[in-house]
């Protein structure tokens, strides 16, 4: 049995194929596509699952209160590659308002998804005509903090489908820049401010959310030995920060 994690990168490929920017663990969600340069476009959602199942569909609907457009994707085993039991996925999930994906893999090519049906919006005349589901109303909040994380993270550090890994959050990498700098010793707060590039570095060193860093005397702080390890933990993530000098 696959994987969940197996479905990201060949999902990825999917949406950035068409445009879109794709980032993974976005506030609980597997998956987050957002096309660049349209700020008032939804977010389109992903929930990866290695099966087919009563929970993914229950995600899928759960996501629909932060965007109207929601993917399920799913790997194609032989338990699914009848026709008649597709297309029976297929009208469940039209019937939700739910678009469905299907990934195959192979042994020596790459991974080929198939897009069994689209959300509303994105649907054919003649599969929007089967059913017309119920809106799900959005949660405007809720949208708004999944679409600022989505952006404020400077590259996409998650494999969407992971479980038990720490997840690279936006306030993570602001984080992870700070210890990068504290490496040089002890320094004031301002001075991390400017060299890290973080607006809010004197709080983050304060709020100590990690326990990476301790307050030596009044406005200098340096690393403690678990910022120090983390430092080491995250180096791939770090020399992929933007703007930071190793």
């Amino acid at each position: 049995m696959r994987k969940e994690s197996e479905l990201y990168a060949p999902i990825k490929t999917y949406f950035e194929a068409i445009g879109y920017q794709v980032r993974g663990e976005v506030r609980h969600c597997d998956m987050v596509a957002i096309r660049p340069g349209a700020p008032e476009a939804e977010p389109i959602i992903i929930e990866l699952k290695s099966s087919f199942n009563v929970t993914l569909l229950l995600q899928a609907l759960d996501r629909m209160k932060l965007s109207s457009t929601v993917y399920v994707a799913v790997a194609k085993k032989k338990a699914t590659r009848s026709s008649h039991s597709i297309h029976g996925l297929r009208q469940l999930c039209e019937r939700l308002g739910i678009g469905f994906l299907l990934v195959t893999f192979y042994k020596r090519k790459a991974p080929f998804v198939e897009a069994i049906c689209h959300p509303p919006g994105w649907t054919s005349t003649e599969q929007g005509s089967l059913y017309k589901p119920k809106p799900v109303k959005t949660v405007k909040a809720r949208t708004s903090r999944l679409v600022r994380e989505f952006h404020a993270r400077s590259g996409d550090y998650n494999v969407g489908g992971t479980t038990k890994q720490p997840l690279v959050t936006a306030y993570r990498e602001k984080a992870l820049r700070v210890a990068n700098v504290l490496q040089e010793g002890p320094l004031r707060a301002a001075v991390v401010r400017s060299r890290a590039g973080v607006g809010d570095a004197a709080s983050i060193l304060q709020r100590n959310y990690y326990g990476w860093f301790e307050r030596q005397s009044r406005g200098i702080y340096t690393l403690t030995p678990e910022g120090t390890t983390a430092v080491t933990q995250y180096a791939n993530i770090i020399a992929k920060l933007p703007g930071l000098s190793q």
